[in-house]
């Protein structure tokens, strides 16, 4: 990920120059990206915002003709002509405001839906050592308030250069066309705003990386919440938690303080300047109206001009902090988008997917760390095709790393893994991942209806079909309670099913799919005796003719397998059937004796 930079104002020259190149590398990336395509709109946007700023300066110069030709000299003929002058003017602003408005809206909203979808695909083709490094909250609020900050690049910073800029411009000519030294008088103090608003630019940058920072850690304590929801609840724990949100929603509401208050700052010091200006002007020109030297319009018309201008010169000064906090934010969003997935489709030519029936799985010496501690650690192990293998032993052994990185989630630092004889890092990724079914203890449903949390995406599956699946799972138990059936939405992670209910549409995918390969993680954890024993023999029915590993840790659902492998540590102790394992007396058997101790099944520790 790339290094924060809080752009303290005393860095050196070369660090300054590096930290302009990497902003201009991200405008680069943003406008080619992403803003590109639509300029038409922008710039048909830009023209609707040139007219709007264009008609605050025409306001200011109708007070001149509306002061001293209507309501000095009392021409009659004047008043229409003003008036109409007025309302058309009224007119303009209202219809061009609203149509850059909603045009910048609609790009806007395009570029950040754009890049949410950009950055969520993104993170889900990284590995699983990013995933173990960054919570879900993080990642949200990467996805979600980084891209809404970029927003203001067009409500703010695009209107600020097309709408304000050309306001100026127009303001300027209006009050010098007025009075030459009036305006420099009133414009004297302009250049003091130079220096303070580098610093503040610097500071502002700096701000928004902290309360983007700060934002993301509310993020995950929020997941973690509603997550543990069930938890929290059964040990009367809300207090508890709602105490340690608070204090992340503080530092939040710090670090957003401060943060508008330095953009608040640049647009203030504006103020400062036009009290200086203001105070000369009239000195200066209040004594050439009382000695008759110029009127009254002509002072009123450069007073609004002076005025109007200092509005779009303080919307112009919060546009440099808003900006800062874009770059903050693009550079987050970047940094994420620069992450290499460790896992990718390997280069060259690609070794063959296995022969149907000659799916053997071998762990050659295979060793594998997610952070220092290695989890496998010269692993060797084989499954034979065909055949049914169970992993057991103590929780942490290292039994559900072999499913991740036999469907090359992770790839070992040490050793290989192979299929047939191929290291699957050779493989074509997606054929090789297409070889598996898994069932999981945790597999998670969506917030769609039954049916689509079965079909996952397969419009290919007959009504006949789906139908075989679900009576072979035994979902067509709990089908009927369901208010819509297969139309019925499960809720987010399937929160209206039951953990069983949850197990069964699991193993329901897993029937649906054709792959040569069976993975089972407690596969049958969340289900009642009876559910159990008839979806056992479902799942044992599935697994004839295809090659399976099973996780158990209840080693009643596992005595029949070809071949039983216990593990600790990370490597084989034991392996054979289940009556070899129990004759030896070793790990299984102690295992075994733990489990029907006094003739009663107790939970693996």
């Amino acid at each position: 990920m790339t290094t924060q930079d809080t752009f303290p104002a005393d860095r050196d020259q070369p660090d300054r120059k590096q930290a302009r190149a990497h902003d201009r590398m991200l405008r680069r990336w943003l406008w080619r990206r992403y803003v590109r395509r639509w300029l038409p709109y922008i710039l048909l946007g830009m023209v609707f915002m040139a007219l709007d700023g264009a008609m605050t300066g025409v306001l200011s110069a109708l007070l001149k003709p509306m002061f001293d030709d209507v309501l000095v000299a009392g021409r009659e003929d004047m008043i229409l002509f003003v008036a109409l002058a007025f309302a058309a003017t009224f007119v303009t602003r209202a219809v061009t405001a609203f149509l850059y408005r909603t045009l910048m809206s609609y790009v806007g909203e395009k570029v950040s839906t754009q890049i949410q979808a950009d950055l969520t695909a993104h993170l889900m083709k990284l590995d699983q050592s990013f995933h173990h490094e960054h919570p879900p909250g993080h990642l949200i609020d990467r996805v979600r308030g980084d891209t809404q900050e970029l927003i203001a690049v067009f409500d703010r910073i695009i209107p600020g250069v097309g709408r304000d800029a050309i306001a100026i411009i127009v303001l300027i000519g209006v009050a010098l066309y007025t009075d030459v030294q009036w305006t420099l008088v009133a414009l004297i103090g302009v250049p003091l705003l130079v220096l303070p608003a580098a610093i503040l630019q610097r500071l502002v940058r700096g701000m928004g990386i902290s309360a983007r920072e700060a934002s993301a850690s509310a993020s995950t304590r929020l997941d973690e919440i509603f997550h543990g929801i069930v938890t929290i609840q059964r040990a009367a724990l809300e207090e508890h938690e709602s105490t340690r949100l608070r204090r992340v929603l503080d530092r939040f509401v710090k670090a957003r303080v401060r943060t508008a208050g330095g953009q608040a700052a640049m647009g203030s010091m504006s103020d400062l300047v036009a009290a200086l200006g203001f105070g000369l002007v009239l000195v200066f020109a209040g004594r050439q109206i009382i000695a008759g030297d110029r009127t009254v319009g002509e002072f009123m018309a450069f007073f609004a001009a002076i005025a109007f201008l200092f509005e779009p010169l303080r919307r112009l000064g919060g546009l440099s902090g808003a900006w800062q906090t874009v770059l903050a934010s693009l550079d987050r969003v970047h940094g994420v988008m620069q992450e290499v997935p460790r896992i990718q489709q390997p280069t060259g030519p690609l070794a063959p997917l296995p022969r149907p029936g000659f799916e053997t799985m071998r762990f050659e010496n295979t060793t594998f760390a997610y952070d220092q501690d290695p989890v496998l650690r010269d692993l060797v192990l084989t499954a034979e095709a065909g055949q049914t293998t169970a992993l057991v032993g103590p929780s942490g052994a290292g039994k559900s790393t072999i499913f991740t990185l036999l469907t090359r989630l992770a790839d070992p630092q040490g050793g290989r893994v192979t299929i047939d004889g191929q290291d699957i890092r050779q493989m074509d990724l997606a054929g090789l991942r297409g070889l598996f079914s898994v069932v999981a203890q945790d597999s998670a449903l969506f917030d769609e209806t039954l049916r689509d949390n079965i079909l996952m995406g397969d419009t290919g599956v007959s009504d006949e079909r789906l139908q075989t699946v679900i009576k072979a799972a035994y979902v067509d138990e709990f089908l009927d309670q369901l208010p819509d059936g297969l139309e019925t939405r499960v809720g987010p992670r399937g929160s209206s099913l039951s953990g069983g209910q949850r197990q069964r549409v699991a193993i329901a995918r897993a029937l649906l799919r054709t792959a040569p390969i069976l993975l089972l993680d407690e596969a049958t954890s969340a289900l009642d005796a009876r559910s159990e024993r008839l979806v056992q023999e479902a799942l044992d029915r599935l697994s004839e003719g295809r090659t399976t590993i099973v996780i158990a840790h209840r080693l009643a659902t596992v005595r029949n397998a070809d071949k039983i492998v216990v593990m600790e540590a990370g490597r084989v102790v034991e392996q054979g059937s289940h009556k070899d394992l129990l004759a030896r007396g070793g790990s299984y058997a102690r295992l075994h004796a733990l489990q029907f101790e006094d003739g009663q099944t107790r939970t693996q520790p």
